[in-house]
């Protein structure tokens, strides 16, 4: 299993590698952001560990250039910074999960197995409910999602989606017509034991509401004040 680590802080890069090889994991370290950039692009990596301060280029401008090529792969943010708005922010980049510095050892192996594992879901398996209902297509309105293909798209038109986005469409597309909470989201598409602020479900409807409803199409995402979120046809 191949990760690679974009952190400039040597101390930093000899903890996380030491840790991860003797896991089991394979670790390509790049010092700063630029090279982390350009070897994300040119080699194939399972996940990325990507820290926010970096020399050069940041972390959170390495993220956005990463996303907007269209790659997928999961990426763990590390950051030294905290707040809410920090963690939104490198969030709204495009980044899968964040981790705040220092941390235990535990906690990163505990973080990168539930990305890979999510991500593993995602790319490989149909649901049972899809089973069940005997199909591999989920569709609202003109919205469709195709299970097998894990593609998504809107009156014949592709929508890209990063794995998370992915999972957060396909839960709410399994609800359609129902108010859905943020915490009931977040258990859902994060899982119970998922350690993080409900802010970040706001985000990540964000960047569906950016992708789903466009401004010459009905409006599908819908924020019910106070409540949460629902999939449904504008009446």
């Amino acid at each position: 299993m191949k990760l690679l680590l974009i952190e400039d802080e040597p101390s930093v890069v000899s903890f996380i590698r030491r840790y991860l090889n003797e896991a089991g994991y394979d670790v390509s370290v790049a010092l700063d952001g630029h090279s982390g950039l350009q070897m994300a692009t040119e080699y194939s990596f399972q996940l990325i560990i990507l820290d926010v301060m970096l020399p050069g280029m940041n972390g959170i401008a390495v993220c956005k250039a990463l996303r907007k090529q269209h790659m997928t792969t999961p990426i763990l943010m590390l950051t030294a910074l905290g707040s809410t708005e920090n963690v939104v922010a490198g969030l709204d980049s495009g980044a899968d999960d964040y981790l705040v510095k220092p941390f235990k050892q535990a906690e990163l192996l505990a973080r990168i197995r539930s990305l890979l594992r999510r991500n593993n879901d995602t790319s490989n398996t149909v649901t049972p409910a899809a089973t069940q209902h005997n199909t591999s297509v989920l569709k609202v309105a003109d919205l469709e999602l195709d299970l097998n293909t894990k593609s998504a798209s809107r009156y014949g038109e592709t929508i890209v989606l990063t794995a998370t986005e992915y999972r957060l469409l396909e839960y709410m597309m399994r609800n359609p017509r129902r108010v859905l909470s943020r915490m009931e989201i977040l258990e859902n598409v994060w899982g119970v034991d998922f350690n993080m602020n409900t802010k970040v479900v706001d985000v990540y409807v964000n960047y569906l509401r950016k992708k789903v409803n466009r401004k010459d199409q009905p409006a599908l995402i819908q924020t019910v004040v106070g409540m949460g979120y629902m999939l449904k046809e504008e009446e």
